[in-house]
Protein backbone atom coordinates (compact mmCIF):
# COMPACT_ATOMS: atom_id res chain seq x y z
CA UNK A 1 0.00 0.00 0.00
CA UNK A 2 2.71 2.33 0.85
CA UNK A 3 4.22 2.26 -2.79
CA UNK A 4 0.88 3.41 -4.24
CA UNK A 5 0.38 5.96 -2.03
CA UNK A 6 3.60 7.71 -3.12
CA UNK A 7 2.35 6.89 -6.88
CA UNK A 8 -0.79 8.68 -6.27
CA UNK A 9 1.14 11.51 -4.74
CA UNK A 10 3.30 11.86 -7.81
CA UNK A 11 0.26 12.43 -10.61
CA UNK A 12 -0.69 15.58 -10.42
CA UNK A 13 -4.40 15.42 -10.01
CA UNK A 14 -4.91 18.45 -11.62
CA UNK A 15 -2.95 17.50 -15.34
CA UNK A 16 -4.40 17.42 -18.66
CA UNK A 17 -2.77 13.76 -18.41
CA UNK A 18 -4.72 13.15 -15.81
CA UNK A 19 -7.85 14.09 -16.74
CA UNK A 20 -7.06 12.08 -20.22
CA UNK A 21 -6.59 9.22 -18.25
CA UNK A 22 -10.15 9.49 -16.95
CA UNK A 23 -11.78 9.98 -20.56
CA UNK A 24 -9.78 7.06 -22.03
CA UNK A 25 -11.34 4.78 -19.18
CA UNK A 26 -14.94 5.84 -20.61
CA UNK A 27 -13.30 5.25 -24.06
CA UNK A 28 -12.37 1.69 -22.47
CA UNK A 29 -16.31 1.33 -21.88
CA UNK A 30 -17.54 2.03 -25.12
CA UNK A 31 -14.59 -0.50 -26.36
CA UNK A 32 -16.60 -2.95 -24.56
CA UNK A 33 -19.75 -2.20 -25.43
CA UNK A 34 -18.81 -2.21 -28.99
CA UNK A 35 -19.10 1.67 -29.75
CA UNK A 36 -16.29 3.44 -30.96
CA UNK A 37 -14.10 3.78 -28.36
CA UNK A 38 -14.43 7.87 -27.37
CA UNK A 39 -14.33 8.76 -23.88
CA UNK A 40 -14.94 12.45 -22.47
CA UNK A 41 -14.97 14.51 -19.69
CA UNK A 42 -16.15 17.58 -18.63
CA UNK A 43 -13.96 19.67 -15.73
CA UNK A 44 -14.64 22.74 -13.88
CA UNK A 45 -12.37 24.02 -11.08
CA UNK A 46 -10.30 20.79 -11.32
CA UNK A 47 -13.21 18.62 -10.89
CA UNK A 48 -15.18 16.39 -13.26
CA UNK A 49 -18.57 17.15 -13.52
CA UNK A 50 -19.35 15.50 -16.47
CA UNK A 51 -17.83 11.87 -17.97
CA UNK A 52 -19.58 9.74 -21.24
CA UNK A 53 -18.50 7.19 -23.76
CA UNK A 54 -19.94 6.97 -27.18
CA UNK A 55 -23.01 5.60 -27.16
CA UNK A 56 -24.56 5.79 -31.15
CA UNK A 57 -25.07 1.78 -31.44
CA UNK A 58 -27.28 1.60 -27.99
CA UNK A 59 -29.40 4.33 -28.40
CA UNK A 60 -29.35 4.67 -32.55
CA UNK A 61 -29.05 7.92 -32.37
CA UNK A 62 -25.99 9.54 -34.68
CA UNK A 63 -25.97 12.71 -32.06
CA UNK A 64 -24.75 10.06 -29.54
CA UNK A 65 -20.85 11.28 -29.29
CA UNK A 66 -18.89 11.56 -26.07
CA UNK A 67 -18.46 14.46 -26.07
CA UNK A 68 -22.15 15.45 -26.94
CA UNK A 69 -23.25 13.46 -24.31
CA UNK A 70 -21.17 14.65 -21.62
CA UNK A 71 -21.93 18.53 -22.50
CA UNK A 72 -25.42 17.60 -21.89
CA UNK A 73 -24.35 16.21 -18.98
CA UNK A 74 -22.63 18.86 -17.56
CA UNK A 75 -24.87 21.39 -18.33
CA UNK A 76 -27.21 19.41 -15.86
CA UNK A 77 -24.54 19.29 -13.24
CA UNK A 78 -24.23 22.81 -13.52
CA UNK A 79 -28.34 23.72 -14.39
CA UNK A 80 -26.38 26.05 -17.27
CA UNK A 81 -26.27 25.51 -21.15
CA UNK A 82 -23.14 27.85 -20.89
CA UNK A 83 -19.92 26.21 -19.79
CA UNK A 84 -17.98 29.11 -19.14
CA UNK A 85 -14.57 27.95 -17.26
CA UNK A 86 -15.30 24.37 -18.91
CA UNK A 87 -12.42 22.08 -20.03
CA UNK A 88 -13.50 18.83 -22.15
CA UNK A 89 -10.92 15.99 -22.41
CA UNK A 90 -11.94 13.64 -25.20
CA UNK A 91 -9.92 11.03 -26.23
CA UNK A 92 -9.94 11.63 -30.05
CA UNK A 93 -10.70 15.30 -31.95
CA UNK A 94 -14.12 16.13 -32.05
CA UNK A 95 -15.89 15.93 -34.97
CA UNK A 96 -17.48 18.61 -36.95
CA UNK A 97 -20.40 18.63 -35.08
CA UNK A 98 -19.25 17.86 -31.64
CA UNK A 99 -16.99 21.42 -32.47
CA UNK A 100 -20.09 22.98 -33.03
CA UNK A 101 -21.47 21.87 -30.40
CA UNK A 102 -18.46 23.03 -28.02
CA UNK A 103 -18.48 26.39 -29.27
CA UNK A 104 -22.03 26.65 -29.31
CA UNK A 105 -21.48 25.95 -25.06
CA UNK A 106 -18.97 28.45 -24.46
CA UNK A 107 -16.54 25.90 -23.52
CA UNK A 108 -13.40 27.46 -22.64
CA UNK A 109 -10.51 24.61 -23.28
CA UNK A 110 -10.53 21.47 -25.32
CA UNK A 111 -7.83 19.16 -24.56
CA UNK A 112 -7.73 15.78 -27.30
CA UNK A 113 -6.07 12.33 -27.61
CA UNK A 114 -5.73 11.49 -30.87
CA UNK A 115 -6.29 13.49 -34.32
CA UNK A 116 -8.73 13.20 -36.62
CA UNK A 117 -6.88 14.52 -40.38
CA UNK A 118 -10.50 13.31 -42.34
CA UNK A 119 -12.84 14.60 -39.79
CA UNK A 120 -11.08 16.92 -37.03
CA UNK A 121 -12.88 19.81 -36.30
CA UNK A 122 -10.52 21.05 -34.10
CA UNK A 123 -7.81 21.82 -36.38
CA UNK A 124 -7.02 18.87 -38.22
CA UNK A 125 -9.40 18.96 -41.27
CA UNK A 126 -11.28 22.15 -39.93
CA UNK A 127 -11.27 24.67 -37.16
CA UNK A 128 -14.52 24.96 -36.26
CA UNK A 129 -13.33 25.74 -32.62
CA UNK A 130 -11.15 28.49 -33.42
CA UNK A 131 -12.78 30.04 -36.42
CA UNK A 132 -12.45 33.72 -36.23
CA UNK A 133 -15.71 34.30 -37.58
CA UNK A 134 -17.49 33.12 -34.37
CA UNK A 135 -18.55 34.27 -31.50
CA UNK A 136 -16.63 32.27 -29.16
CA UNK A 137 -12.95 30.61 -29.33
CA UNK A 138 -11.76 27.41 -27.62
CA UNK A 139 -8.18 27.13 -26.26
CA UNK A 140 -7.06 23.76 -28.17
CA UNK A 141 -4.57 21.82 -27.22
CA UNK A 142 -4.35 18.09 -29.55
CA UNK A 143 -2.19 14.96 -28.92
CA UNK A 144 -2.47 14.61 -25.03
CA UNK A 145 -2.01 10.72 -24.42
CA UNK A 146 -2.58 10.60 -28.24
CA UNK A 147 -0.60 7.29 -28.61
CA UNK A 148 -3.10 5.44 -26.15
CA UNK A 149 -5.92 6.66 -27.68
CA UNK A 150 -4.83 6.39 -31.36
CA UNK A 151 -4.10 2.60 -30.57
CA UNK A 152 -7.09 1.90 -29.23
CA UNK A 153 -9.11 3.19 -31.93
CA UNK A 154 -6.71 1.23 -33.94
CA UNK A 155 -7.25 -1.84 -32.02
CA UNK A 156 -11.62 -1.57 -32.30
CA UNK A 157 -11.40 -0.68 -36.07
CA UNK A 158 -9.31 -4.01 -36.98
CA UNK A 159 -11.50 -5.98 -35.05
CA UNK A 160 -14.52 -4.65 -36.51
CA UNK A 161 -12.53 -5.55 -39.87
CA UNK A 162 -12.04 -8.71 -38.84
CA UNK A 163 -15.57 -9.58 -38.13
CA UNK A 164 -16.73 -8.53 -41.58
CA UNK A 165 -13.74 -10.54 -43.34
CA UNK A 166 -15.44 -13.73 -41.36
Amino acid sequence: MGAYLHWCRMIDLESDEYFMREALKEADRAFEKGEVPVGAVVVLEKKIIARAHNQVELLKDATAHAEILALTQAANTIDNWRLINTTLYVTKEPCFMCAGALVNARVKRLVFGARDPKSGGAGSALNIVQDVRQNHMIEVEGGVLEEPSKLLLQEFFRIQRSKSNN
